[in-house]
């Protein structure tokens, strides 16, 4: 599959980044965390990507890392955009993103970039599988302002589009051999465990900065979101998150190209102009069996 890249803005209003999450304010800090990290590890993962485009034989394959840069590059502008809304409520955005962008200059300095690439794949496949939860149960971002919600949608439509490219370079370029599997299942491990504590860490960073009322209330609803027996996040990712230590692994193995549908609808009505933002944001989120 080839991604699209789109030019898409959302013109996020100042309210998207107050406590709109209706489970609580610390779910909400949970997922502005997550926003906090994407615009610097966006261009870590096209970083990766550069280094081993002009090696690929495979003119499908360059074409698809060519729209892979160009959609991360649009989600780390428009994650951008929304991080500046959060300084502007007050919370250290700014700061956190500063020491985010140290951290990933430090792997590129430190690492291989067979390494770095092993990193990238095992975040996109992270990174599309919460992807496919979003989509699947939209009350995971439930009382966001519709401009947000979209946004969210967008990006983790574009997450899954692309799950599969970054992993075919690797296969590409570094191999399919015991040490190639050993490097990104290792890389799956570490790197799971760096980015939920990363997020963990930014967003006790914003709730102590947060001075607002309500700004800790959540913690259980938090909790069950994340923990619940039967429908918490964890129990949903965790299957497609152990797939990735097959052997045989390919990211389209789970084929869920059916929620792709979707994005066709969302652009003809988010041509970029605020009104047509508005209104495709409105929309209600719509579960997607």
């Amino acid at each position: 599959m080839i991604p699209t890249r789109r030019d898409l803005k959302f013109h996020l209003p100042l309210e998207a980044a107050s406590h709109w999450h209706h489970e609580g304010a610390v779910l909400t800090h949970f997922i502005n965390a997550m926003s906090l990290t994407f615009p610097e590890g966006e261009r870590f993962f096209i970083h990766t990507l550069r280094h081993y485009r002009d090696r690929i034989e495979d003119p499908l394959l360059q074409e698809a890392v060519t729209a892979f840069i160009g959609q991360e590059a649009m989600h780390g502008r428009e994650h951008a955009e929304y991080n500046a809304l959060l300084s502007q409520v007050g919370l250290p955005a700014e700061e956190i993103e500063a020491e985010v962008t140290s951290f990933f200059k430090a792997l590129k300095a430190w690492l291989p970039p067979a390494a770095q690439l092993s990193i990238t794949i095992a975040q996109e496949h992270f990174t599309a599988i919460v992807a496919e939860a979003l989509l699947r149960d939209p009350a995971l971002i439930a009382g966001a302002d519709p401009r947000l919600a979209a946004l969210w949608r967008w990006h983790a439509l574009e997450e899954i589009e692309h799950k599969a490219v970054a992993f075919d370079v690797y296969e590409t370029s570094v191999g399919r051999s015991l040490p190639a599997y050993a490097l990104r299942t290792t890389s799956m491990l570490t790197t799971t465990a760096g980015f939920l504590l990363m997020v963990l860490w930014c967003q006790g960073r914003m709730m102590i900065a947060d001075q607002r009322a309500g700004a800790r209330k959540g913690v259980r609803s938090f909790l069950k979101v994340m923990l619940s027996p039967r429908s918490g996040l964890v129990r949903r990712l965790a299957g497609p998150w152990l797939e990735y230590f097959k052997p045989e692994f390919h990211p389209w193995d789970h084929d869920n190209g059916e929620l792709l549908e979707e994005m066709e609808r969302l652009v003809e009505r988010l041509n970029g102009s605020p009104d047509n933002a508005s209104a495709a944001a409105a929309e209600p989120l719509r579960a997607v069996a």
